[in-house]
């Protein structure tokens, strides 16, 4: 064994006012044992003192803590007998010989007698048999040795214990009144509360079981229904008896206390002994009032289920409800965008607005040629609340227009340029869009739309009075559409008013210091919300916005260098995408000007923070993860990163903003008090006004607020709320994920998979083969299909290649999805199934689910040699980023290549001393052929 001895063994000491009264009850001990002949021998001392003399407390104290050593039988008895005529049963054993529980039934079965009831136990026969079926239990283990090892319990996810913490328990008293002696229960009734707590507090299933018929279950000695669960317990309840045989009785845990957390009911309340390292003092306390709460309802109502058993009193519920809300508040007065922005335009009208590297224009010049765009709008017929379309590169030209739309009094609906056509043609169909500001031409034709660019929305302007056009358009109207991925297979449209995005910046604009002097990054398309944050943001705060362009934000070392060049403060950033700009960082340092890096989109891993922190110290740049959601407008919550929680590996997403405020529910949408794992629900100033055209599932996901009785947002996302108050995010509840900072529904990708003919079922799951490399992140897609005869070949496939020797449906699976959905929803693999592996409950199996079959490429496709030392180095570069054989013609993204894989193949050819490649060339030349070719000839090639 690994530990000390006197951290596995506790004993018991049971008085007797008479020697031979003693005495017999050790007879007992060995007449009761499985095999008399072979029970522990009896140590038997006369001790000179009375009883309550302090020697005699002295030798009694030694014998309660001297441990078991190694290679002694698993338990001993002594018997002091004292020169009063009193003596002490003391019963020393190992932990894994009996538990903390039946060591105190021992010693209250030794003390009532062989003939006497006992009171608080299990009913028997007789005591002498209760005593047998205790020792015969202990004897099976001893037969065991690894049984008496006492597996040491894992400190609990929902414990939030202080790891650095050493030492014994301590001790936190909770206020219990009992009513008489009846209402203090029994050890049964106190052992089954326990256990209903602990299954909420660790999503254990409750089953249709009674809280009566638990008590039950325990009075016989059997349990929770259904055994053990998995792994040690970390919390137990010692139920101290009224009457005589209680004060008779003394518990030492020996080195530290069986469990890490203990109840000790006593005559006077229940005493919460727990380990620092394991919990909270917070936890603790909560924890036992939980119990106490379950134990009123043990007894006042044990015909109530399990699963409706109510953890929270009233008092509970208001201190919960209080931690989700932040100190400080925030009042926001309803406001359009526009009107702030025209507000900022002419406080400073020469000072800069937006910039993309083709142009620089001043706020006075943004306020006036949105003005036209608003103007020309209404020239095309649009009115108040109509929703217009728009689908551009991220530019200045961008954002005059996004204002522009708002200015007409119209809502914008963003879309992107890179989207494929039929996603392009559902959205104008959702949306009811008449006119889309686009290229026509590249817009797929829609009927009844009209696609216009930018300039030609201009030129209809008529306007000859400043401003812009007249309307009746308030804060409380929406402001923008933006689609996210839906479960039903097609998007859906979440409506966000104008008085959200306001409310958001009044929540951070003091905390962030937020401020005319800025210059802010904007990296992500119009189509992501995170561009919300970026554009408005900015523009609300008097800031300079820096558009970075598409192939810039694909390439870290360009854009590493234009946040040098521009001196970009405020930059926001998916993880993923900053983990390449680090790499970056290393690679050439350049001085930055940032003061504030803003995380959202996926989750962090703040670990890789580390190197940031390194050239760019707390007191100079201020790191801040936030979790948010669409339908809640961009930001929730806010957690400034430190280096500690970097190295603690934090998972804290901080605290509700001021205006917004959260619960954790759990799936009976009850209150879960901090530790308890359940969903996360939003409410406050930036809830949506729900889905577009979706009334249902807007009925589903927007629920009243059991607190203020306004709406709130039911996110699907799992969480955790800290004693302090501070969101813990957990994933996902459903099918979606988060893959490169976008949120996706894989419901929807399997439901396109199924519209494909012949595909009978479909699964689509992500995975991750390199957890330390978040460009390795990748979505499978496993089919089975219906005619074989008519598949031409099974197997995975993952591009357009053929499969199983010659084209096939499952090839052609790939092809229609790459035609329905963005390219980040694009399966990087089909594998064909004969069937999808189902658990015993009828659902998915995705542990049994193959691994995806790569496709066996020849060593070039065209069946030629390489062209030289460059092209068998771009060929290992692009193995290596794509995990599997490459050709010269194979195309990077129909292997399942992305952005981030690109960034690798840059690297791993600089590393070889190739120039640098930028990476918007990977994708004007997709195959390795193409890609040499480029850097052989010399006018294209990288400098």
């Amino acid at each position: 064994m690994s530990e000390e001895p006197a951290a596995l063994s506790h004993a018991v000491r049971v008085s007797f006012p008479d020697g031979a009264e003693a005495a017999a009850a050790a007879g007992r001990l060995a007449r009761c044992w499985p095999d008399p002949d072979h029970a522990p021998g009896l140590w038997q001392e006369d001790v000179a003192a009375a009883a309550d003399a302090p020697g005699s407390a002295r030798r009694r104290a030694a014998e309660l803590t001297r441990p078991i050593g190694p290679g002694q039988p698993p338990a001993r008895w002594v018997l002091l007998r004292y020169a009063n005529g009193a003596a002490d049963l003391i019963v020393v054993c190992l932990r894994g010989f009996l538990t903390e529980p039946e060591l105190g039934r021992l010693a209250l079965l030794l003390a009532a007698g062989p003939d006497k009831p006992v009171r608080d136990l299990p009913p028997t026969r007789e005591p002498d048999a209760a005593l047998r079926d205790l020792l015969a239990v202990a004897a099976a283990r001893a037969a065991r040795p690894a049984a008496l090892s006492a597996e040491r319990p894992m400190a609990p996810s929902w414990g939030f214990g202080d790891r650095r913490a050493c030492g014994t328990s301590l001790v936190e008293m909770v206020e219990v009144a009992w009513a008489d002696d009846a209402a203090r229960g029994d050890l049964a009734s106190w052992q089954a509360s326990l256990s209903v707590v602990m299954t909420r507090y660790e999503e254990s299933a409750d089953g249709d079981v009674t809280l009566g018929e638990v008590a039950e279950l325990f009075r016989r000695g059997e349990g929770w229904p259904g055994g053990k669960r998995s792994g040690a317990p970390v919390a137990g309840v010692r139920f101290e008896a009224a009457g005589a045989s209680a004060s008779r009785v003394e518990y030492n845990p020996g080195g530290e206390p069986e469990f890490p957390l203990t109840l000790r009911v006593t005559g006077s309340g229940v005493a919460c002994h727990y380990r620092p390292a394991s919990f909270a003092p917070e936890v603790a306390r909560q924890f036992a009032r939980h119990v106490a709460h379950v134990h009123r309802q043990v007894l006042a109502a044990p015909d109530r289920l399990v699963a409706a058993a109510e953890l929270l009193d009233a008092g509970e519920l208001a201190r919960i409800a209080a931690l989700g809300r932040p100190a400080r508040q925030s009042h926001t007065v309803p406001a359009r965008i526009d009107d702030l922005v025209r507000a900022c335009a002419a406080a400073r009208p020469d000072a800069p607005a937006v910039s993309d590297g083709k142009q620089r224009i001043s706020y006075a010049e943004l306020d006036e040629r949105s003005d036209q765009i608003a103007h020309g709008l209404r020239a095309l017929g649009v009115a108040d609340g109509d929703r217009v379309g728009t689908c551009m590169e991220r530019s200045a030209e961008l954002v005059i227009t996004l204002l522009g739309v708002l200015k007409a009094g119209a809502v914008y609906v963003p879309m992107d340029p890179a989207y494929p056509a039929d996603r392009l043609s559902y959205t104008v169909r959702d949306a009811g869009l008449r006119v889309v500001i686009g290229t026509p031409g590249e817009f797929p034709a829609c009927a009844g739309v009209r696609v216009i660019t930018a300039t030609d929305v201009d030129d209809l302007s008529e306007a000859t009075r400043p401003g812009p056009p007249g309307s009746a358009v308030t804060g409380s109207d929406p402001a923008y559409v933006i689609y996210t991925s839906g479960s039903t297979g097609r998007p859906k449209g979440v409506v966000i008013p104008h008085a959200n995005v306001v409310a958001l910046m009044d929540a951070t604009r003091a905390d962030f210091q937020l401020g005319e002097s800025d210059v802010w990054s904007l990296f992500h398309s119009s189509a992501f919300d995170f561009s919300v944050w970026e554009i408005w943001g900015c523009l609300l705060t008097g800031g300079h916005l820096v558009v970075v362009p598409l192939w810039v934000a694909r390439s870290p070392d360009e854009f590493q260098l234009l946040l040098a060049q521009e001196q970009v403060t405020v930059l926001s950033q998916t993880p993923s995408a900053f983990g390449q700009l680090l790499r970056a960082e290393q690679t050439e340092p350049r001085e930055l000007a940032v003061r504030l890096v803003i995380f959202g989109g996926e989750p962090l891993d703040a670990r890789m923070l580390l190197p940031w922190f390194d050239r760019h110290p707390e007191s100079a740049c201020r790191v801040v993860n936030m979790f948010g959601i669409t339908e809640t407008t961009v930001h929730v919550t806010e957690q400034t990163i430190t280096r500690q929680h970097a190295l603690d590996r934090s998972r804290s997403v901080g605290k509700a903003l001021p205006g917004w405020h959260l619960y954790v529910m759990d799936a009976a949408q009850r209150m879960a008090p901090p530790g308890v794992a359940g969903e996360i629900c939003v409410g406050g100033a930036g809830v949506a006004r729900g889905y577009l055209n979706r009334p249902e599932l807007t009925a589903q996901r927007f629920v009243p607020d059991p607190l203020t009785g306004q709406v709130m947002y039911r996110s699907g996302d799992k969480g955790r709320l800290r004693p302090d108050g501070r969101l813990e995010h957990l994933g996902r509840l459903d099918s979606q994920v988060k893959l490169r900072g976008f949120r996706i529904e894989l419901e929807e990708i399997r439901s396109v998979l199924l519209e494909s003919p012949g595909v009978l079922a479909a699964a689509v799951v992500v995975s991750q083969p390199d957890p330390a490399d978040p460009a390795s992140a990748r979505l499978d897609a496993y089919v089975v299909l219906g005619d074989g005869d008519a598949v031409g070949g099974g197997g995975a496939v993952g591009g357009g290649g053929t499969v199983g020797g010659g084209p096939g449906l499952v090839a052609g699976v790939r092809e229609r999805a790459t035609a329905m959905l963005p390219d980040y929803m694009v399966p990087a693999s089909v594998t064909r199934l004969d069937a999808l592996p189902l658990t015993t409950n009828g659902k998915l199996d995705i542990a049994r689910l193959p691994a995806p079959s790569p496709v066996e490429f020849p060593a070039f496709s065209s069946g030629e040699q390489a062209d030289g030392d460059i092209t068998a180095d771009m060929l290992a570069a692009w193995e290596h980023a794509l995990g599997r054989a490459v050709g010269a013609d194979d195309d990077f993204f129909q292997l399942g290549g992305n952005s981030l894989c690109a960034v690798r193949v840059s690297a791993a050819m600089r590393d070889r001393g190739w120039p640098r490649i930028p990476i918007r060339e990977i994708y004007r030349n997709p195959t390795v052929r193409k890609l040499v070719t480029w850097m052989s000839s010399p006018p294209a090639s990288p400098s």
